[in-house]
């Protein structure tokens, strides 16, 4: 493969991470456009490149640190979603928050961050760590869990808690789980498509939705479940089984991103013990053992 089909490969992924650290598709794509000139305008760029993928966005980067493009965009015609998520990202130090984006969105591993930024592997590794505490005390909130099979929510509430949030629910059913969203009005909902009782969390969440909006994550083991052209299309879904380091990366996104998010104060979260058994606090608590 070509320098150039090696480039032209990575493009849409370029684009993804473009729009991600400028929350806006149309920012994103310019600075895409103008890296993309630039290496036309100079073809050596790459001559002595190792990896084409880390040294495309090593070049995008600094395209971005150097060429103002969104201030030639219209920033009242961005969308709610998009000057939400700009104020949000804007929050967090420039070299955590892209450092953060390479990783958990991106997928490189954190020698190629640090090959990307320039920098060394404990210093790459040290951004991503200072992102992740930056965007926890930002996103923290109380999360829903709709989940039937007890070992896996479990798992989830774990996983949860190691993220600096707060499982205000575990429900195995349709009725419990509207009930307590009604209840605790979660800052996200976990769900499972196919509960205990035989009943629907697809439908149990779109009965939530109809009484206040929040992030939804589907993980499930039925994924063609929601392939069927028809609304709700889930922006988050998660098949089974999953990778623990990508229900984390998407938990982020899905809060951070999302400006509905009904945020908590860090002092309400729950602190598990290191052998996370939750000793004086349950670690189902509305979970009906009875089923």
């Amino acid at each position: 493969m070509s320098v150039s089909q090696a480039i032209a490969s990575q493009i849409p992924y370029l684009r993804r991470f473009a729009r991600a650290l400028t929350a806006s598709q149309a920012g994103g794509d310019a600075y895409v456009l103008a890296t993309l000139e630039a290496i036309v305008a100079d073809p050596n760029i790459f001559a002595a490149a190792g990896d084409v993928r880390t040294a495309l966005y090593r070049f995008f980067l600094k395209v971005w640190d150097s060429m103002p493009v969104n201030g030639h965009l219209d920033q009242a015609g961005f969308s709610c979603d998009e000057l939400g998520a700009c104020r949000s990202l804007e929050t967090i130090s420039l070299r955590p928050r892209i450092a953060f984006l390479l990783s958990a969105i991106e997928g490189f591993a954190t020698a190629e961050v640090a090959d990307t930024l320039e920098c060394s592997i404990a210093e790459a590794s040290s951004l991503i760590d200072a992102a992740g505490r930056e965007i926890a005390d930002q996103i923290r909130t109380d999360i829903l869990i709709i989940e039937d099979e007890p070992f896996i929510a479990l798992g989830l509430e774990i996983l949860v808690a190691e993220l600096g949030h707060r499982t205000v629910c575990v429900a195995r059913t349709h009725r419990k789980a509207v009930k307590a969203a009604r209840r605790e009005r979660p800052g996200l909902i976990l769900a499972d498509v196919q509960l205990a009782d035989g009943s629907s969390g697809l439908e149990a969440v779109n009965q939530i939705l109809g009484d206040f909006s929040v992030p939804v994550i589907f993980i499930t083991g039925y994924p063609e479940r929601f392939l069927t052209g028809t609304r709700p299309e889930p922006a988050f879904l998660i098949t089974k089984p999953f990778r623990l380091d990508s229900l984390k990366a998407i938990i982020s996104q899905a809060l951070f991103f999302d400006r509905k998010s009904h945020r908590k104060d860090k002092s309400e979260a729950i602190t598990l013990s290191s052998d996370h058994t939750g000793r004086g606090e349950s670690m189902f608590p509305c979970l009906d053992h009875s089923g």
